[in-house]
C-alpha cells in the first residue's frame, strides 16, 4: 500500500466550522504517514488539484460539501470519469448526501426517527405535523445539510412567528420534519463508529442545558463508553446492510423504549472521535489496508 498515492480530502477552512476537525485530521494524517503511506492533503474544490495523479481518494473532512452541493456532486462525477477510486465509494457518498436515504433504511426494516419530508415548494403545515407526531416540539432540518445548519426547534407557540422564515427556506430545498425526542436530553445520543464494517468505538453525546444540539462544537458533551449490547446489534445491522464496504461509518441514534432508533447514518464527513479510543487509529489503518488489498 506504500506505493499507492493517496489524497486525504478536506475543505477550505474559513473558520466556519470548529477547528477540532483539523486536530483529528492532523493526527490521522501523521499516523498514516508514520505507517509509510504516500499521503497528501487536498481540498475537494481546489481547481488546481490534478486528481489523476492519485490512485486513491479518502474523504475525511469535506465539511462544507452541503454548502456547495451542486459543485460537490459535479466533483464526484469528475472523479468517476477519471476512474479514481474513492473511500467511501462514490455511489454510497452520492446516496448519503440527501436525508431521503432514511426512508430507504426504514423500508429495509430498521427503526428511524419518525420523519416527514417537506419537498421544495410545499406549504408550512405545522399544525398537521404536530398532530401527526403527537408532540409539542418539532425539529426541522434540510435534507442536504450537516453540522446543525438551518436546523430549527419549533414549538406550537413559536410556529406562527417562524412560518415566514421557514416557508422561504422550504421554497428553496427539501426539508425533513421530525418530532423532538426527549431522550436526546434525558439520555443522550449514541454514536457507533465502524471501520470496514467492523465496530471500533462508541460514545454518548449530550447537549448543553437548554439546547437540543449535541455537536461538541455547539457545547455538547462527549462520553466515551462501552456500547449496550442490544443497541450495538441494531447499529451493526444497519452498517452491514448499507455500509459494509465503507472505510468508515458513524451510526447516530437514540435508545427509545429499549430499542435503537436511527437518527443519521454518516458516511461522508463524520467526525470520528478518534481521540476517544486508544485503538481507533490502528482500527482505521487496518481497515484501509484490507480495502486496499481487496482492490
Amino acid at each position: 500500500m506504500s506505493s499507492t498515492k493517496i489524497a486525504l480530502i478536506t475543505y477550505n477552512d474559513q473558520g466556519k466550522y470548529n477547528s477540532s476537525v483539523e486536530n483529528e485530521d492532523t493526527v490521522l494524517f501523521n499516523f498514516l504517514k508514520y505507517k509509510g503511506l504516500d499521503l497528501t492533503f487536498e481540498v475537494w474544490n481546489d481547481p488546481l488539484v490534478k486528481w489523476e495523479q492519485y490512485d486513491l481518494l479518502i474523504l475525511k473532512s469535506p465539511w462544507d460539501y452541503f454548502d456547495y452541493i451542486l459543485d460537490f456532486r459535479d466533483w464526484l462525477d469528475v472523479i468517476e470519469q477519471k476512474n479514481i477510486r474513492m473511500l467511501n465509494p462514490l455511489k454510497t457518498v452520492r446516496w448519503n448526501t440527501d436525508k431521503h436515504y432514511l426512508h430507504e433504511i426504514a423500508a429495509a426494516g430498521f427503526t428511524i426517527t419518525p420523519s416527514v419530508l417537506i419537498e421544495p415548494g410545499q406549504a408550512f403545515k405545522m399544525d398537521k405535523l404536530f398532530r401527526q407526531f403527537g408532540t409539542d416540539k418539532i425539529i426541522i432540518k434540510p435534507c442536504v445539510s450537516g453540522g446543525a445548519k438551518n436546523t430549527f426547534a419549533i414549538t406550537r407557540e413559536t410556529a406562527e412567528e417562524q412560518a415566514i422564515k421557514l416557508n422561504a427556506l422550504f421554497a428553496q430545498e427539501a426539508f425533513l420534519a421530525q418530532p423532538f425526542l426527549s431522550e436526546v436530553q434525558t439520555q443522550g445520543e449514541w454514536s457507533f463508529v465502524y471501520f470496514n464494517g467492523n465496530f471500533s468505538h462508541c460514545l454518548l453525546k449530550t447537549p448543553q442545558e437548554g439546547d437540543f444540539r449535541v455537536q461538541h462544537y455547539l457545547g455538547g458533551s462527549i462520553y466515551p463508553t462501552d456500547p449496550p449490547a442490544h443497541l450495538l446489534v441494531e447499529a451493526s445491522g444497519i452498517v452491514q446492510k448499507f455500509a459494509s464496504d465503507c472505510l468508515y461509518a458513524r451510526v447516530d441514534g437514540l435508545e427509545v423504549n429499549g430499542s435503537f432508533m436511527l437518527m443519521e447514518l454518516e458516511l461522508i464527513e463524520p467526525f470520528l472521535f478518534l481521540f476517544t479510543c486508544e485503538n481507533s487509529l490502528n482500527n482505521y489503518y487496518r481497515a484501509l489496508q484490507q480495502l486496499t488489498e481487496q482492490g
